[in-house]
């Protein structure tokens, strides 16, 4: 089982991600996750902190001469605000964050919770999803995540592939797809801020390249579908999760939901085996399996919660009520969020794809695959 656990704390010393069950003789790289992190720094609305950390992540263990080993990876982004020692406890709760409910349940401080609860853990996570990618590259499977609603303002997605879309969101400074949208974009972000107030909205992933099997309908733990939405879920903010069509296809008839199947035999050789659909309703996922066409999940984003004109809250010291803390804080962070999302979802796409295809070596993944692809051509 390919699979990653996490360590660190916001303003501790550093963040550390362990990636276990990454096939051995794949050659890596540390540019691309540099890059996805700094794209995961970027994005219109972001706060001061940005401009003090410089996230760069290095590779500790599980490769030799660049190859990975099979053995675990450890990745690590160091934290360049480390200041834990020397930070007070809050005493007034925010209300959005995990504070009042995680002191109350660990019987401790705050801090304890918070620093934990960060979305800065989202840096190491990125840097797991990003590794996980160079996987899927290996297998012409491509992902990109992007913006397509902030603050009720819809952006929508143009046509494109995914290496397409890839270019269009890094020219944007909000990642979108639309980046003539940006001005008006980014004066709603300047409104919102100097009013005190944060903004949130939706992103959409988007994976190219997939075979037909990824997942299974045997069991409910192991369908995909299942497992992108708690993947999804488990971002810090994120509310609600849709695949495909999602919530708008209770409100059609069944004929407007489910996408016909024909055949094209100049796809055979494709990844999608020759069978094609003139709509992609269901996402790329039925019954829990990718089913040859590109994966479409999107993901609800809450505002952020620390506000510069704080809520209502008390003091739990003498439950009198006070405003709530506030600590440096983002207008926005919808454009990391796009980041995020991408790679949560790359990493439990690559996941299915070692189960389905073993994971002790990049060169016998590629021998089953060709194999899955040759004798299901024969189905």
């Amino acid at each position: 089982m390919l699979r990653y656990w996490t360590a660190g704390e916001s303003h501790g010393k550093t963040l550390l991600a362990v990636v276990d069950g990454f096939p051995a003789g794949l050659e890596l790289q540390t540019a691309p996750i540099d890059r996805d992190l700094k794209l995961r720094q970027g994005g219109y609305g972001r706060g001061g902190r940005q401009r003090i950390e410089t996230d760069r992540v290095e590779i500790l263990s599980g490769i030799w001469k660049d190859k990975s080993l099979g053995s675990p990876i450890a990745l690590q982004v160091i934290n360049r605000d480390y200041k834990l020692e020397r930070l007070e406890d809050l005493q007034r709760p925010r209300p959005g964050h995990g504070d009042l409910t995680g002191s109350i349940k660990f019987l401790g401080p705050i801090r304890s919770v918070l620093e934990r609860a960060s979305a800065r853990e989202t840096a190491v996570r990125v840097a797991a999803g990003s590794l996980a990618k160079q996987l899927l590259a290996a297998f012409d499977i491509q992902a990109v995540g992007y913006v397509i609603e902030l603050g009720g303002v819809a952006i929508p997605p143009v046509p494109g592939t995914a290496l397409e879309h890839r270019e269009l969101r890094d020219n944007s400074a909000i990642y979108s797809l639309d980046a003539s949208r940006d001005d008006e974009i980014k004066a709603l972000i300047d409104e919102v801020g100097k009013e005190g107030d944060t903004l949130g909205g939706i992103v959409e992933v988007r994976v190219e390249g997939l075979p037909f099997g990824l997942g299974t309908h045997a069991q409910w733990d192991r369908k995909l579908d299942g497992r992108l939405a708690q993947a999804v879920m488990a971002v810090q903010a994120i509310k609600g999760v849709e695949i495909g069509l999602g919530f708008e296809a209770a409100r059609r008839r069944g004929s407007q939901v489910h996408d016909p199947i024909q055949f094209d035999e100049q796809q055979a050789d494709s990844p999608n085996l020759g069978y094609i659909r003139p709509t992609n309703n269901a996402g790329g996922l039925e019954a829990g399996m990718t089913n040859g066409q590109p994966l479409v999940i999107r993901a609800a984003k809450k505002p952020i919660s620390t506000l510069a004109k704080p809520l209502e809250s008390i003091n739990m010291e003498t439950k009198e009520p006070e405003s709530a803390e506030y600590e440096r804080s983002d207008v926005c962070a919808l454009s990391a969020a796009a980041i995020i999302v991408e790679n949560v979802v790359a990493f439990e796409v690559a996941r299915a794809l070692v189960e389905k295809f073993g994971n002790d070596s990049i060169e016998e993944m590629k021998a089953r695959w060709e194999l899955f692809q040759k004798m299901a051509r024969k189905r």
